[in-house]
């Protein structure tokens, strides 16, 4: 392996993927480290949009949205169904063949365009050293002359709410139920919390969604965030607000296994029990052992990668992108950064229109009734 080159970037997720491939279809030798393993134990590339976050999310979407319409809208298109059912480990493996078509095409983007792929974990070091640690093997030093960090990020712990037991889960662990809880509790009513509750609630779950903040998707534009509440909760999603949670407790043993979440409210403290619960209060950058003392990267007080509007870390010819640099946690967003510092490495002068990044919730139309002028 040489240990020279152009360009290394460290994560295969969007926003590593897509500088990688296009430092290398602008003549640069490029190689992308990439620590991430399936739950094969398979190294993967594609990040957690990828394998974790978006496709799967959507393909679960996909499946549970038609279950819906065949369940409650195909006889008022005068189409007769009866005993439309759910096989959820099959809707399991749908989504993951989705998933495995889409980071295998990675791949074979990285081999076409001449990427070199490098799986196992990479630190930075001064002077555009890094440290390039194999999967079960040990560190060695690579060269270069422009490193591009794009770790990504994970999704949040709280204290109330421990994952010490496989019923309580965060986002990752919610696309793996094998059966439908009978009663689901969603810690979090932002576009993860959402998007998955949605999913399970479509397949039957009494979906209870636990929102500390008063406001509903207060990021949204005001009509938007009215509009998808209505939405939601016609769906059949209980959301609650201005509810906090302060304790959780796994209690009983084997098949009678349930979660007792204590919260509070307005009206004061409550305790619910679930079947299963979902910790989806958003995600954090992830760094850890991502940079050495010397490597003259810094952090911003909130953990975030400090760059400027072009993507330049403090550090001489490195850069950041994607989820662990300020700016929406969205693929698409990672994506145009990645393109743009490739682009500008070679000596182009690309920017990204941090004003033009869209922001999507999936849901269901299907019981959206537009509003009279009188509701305007």
């Amino acid at each position: 392996m040489s240990d020279t080159y152009d360009v290394i970037v460290i994560g295969g997720g969007p926003a590593g993927y897509h500088s990688a491939i296009r430092a290398a279809q602008l003549g640069m030798k490029t190689a992308c480290i990439n620590k991430m393993i399936n739950k094969h134990d398979q190294p993967v590339l594609g990040g957690t949009c990828l394998n974790w976050g978006c496709i799967p999310s959507k393909a679960l979407l996909d499946a549970s949205h038609k279950l819906h319409e065949a369940q409650h809208q195909f006889a008022d298109l005068g189409i007769k169904v009866s005993s439309v059912t759910a096989d959820v480990p099959k809707m399991i493996a749908r989504k993951d063949e989705v998933v495995a078509g889409l980071t295998g095409g990675v791949a074979a983007l990285f081999k076409g365009n001449g990427v070199i792929s490098l799986e196992g974990s990479g630190r930075l070091y001064g002077n555009c050293q890094v440290g390039f640690t194999p999967h079960g093997g040990e560190e060695q030093m690579l060269q270069a002359t422009n490193v591009i960090l794009a770790p990504g990020s994970v999704p949040v712990d709280i204290p109330p709410a421990p994952m010490t037991d496989d019923l309580i889960v965060d986002s990752t662990g919610a696309l793996e139920f094998t059966t439908v809880p009978k009663r689901l509790g969603v810690i979090g009513a932002g576009v993860i919390g959402l998007e998955l509750g949605s999913v399970w609630n479509r397949l039957g779950s009494e979906t209870v969604v636990l929102e500390a903040m008063d406001e509903f998707l207060p990021m949204a534009d005001s009509r938007v965030s009215r509009d998808a509440l209505r939405i939601f909760k016609k769906q059949g999603l209980d959301i609650r607000l201005g509810t906090r949670v302060t304790a959780t407790e796994v209690k009983g043993s084997g098949k009678k296994k349930f979660v007792a979440v204590t919260f509070q409210d307005k009206e004061g403290e409550h305790v619910a029990e679930f079947d299963r619960l979902i910790v989806a209060v958003g995600r954090r950058p992830y760094t850890e052992g991502l940079l050495a003392p010397d490597s003259g990267v810094n952090l911003d007080e909130r953990g975030f990668l400090y760059v400027n509007d072009l993507c330049a870390t403090d550090a001489p010819n490195v850069y950041a992108v994607g989820d662990v640099v300020r700016g929406p946690m969205l693929a698409h967003k990672g994506m145009e950064e990645g393109i743009m510092v490739a682009e500008r490495i070679a000596g182009h002068k690309p920017m990204v229109n941090y004003e033009t990044v869209p922001s999507v919730i999936s849901v269901s139309y299907t019981h959206l009734t537009l509003p009279t002028n009188r509701e305007v």
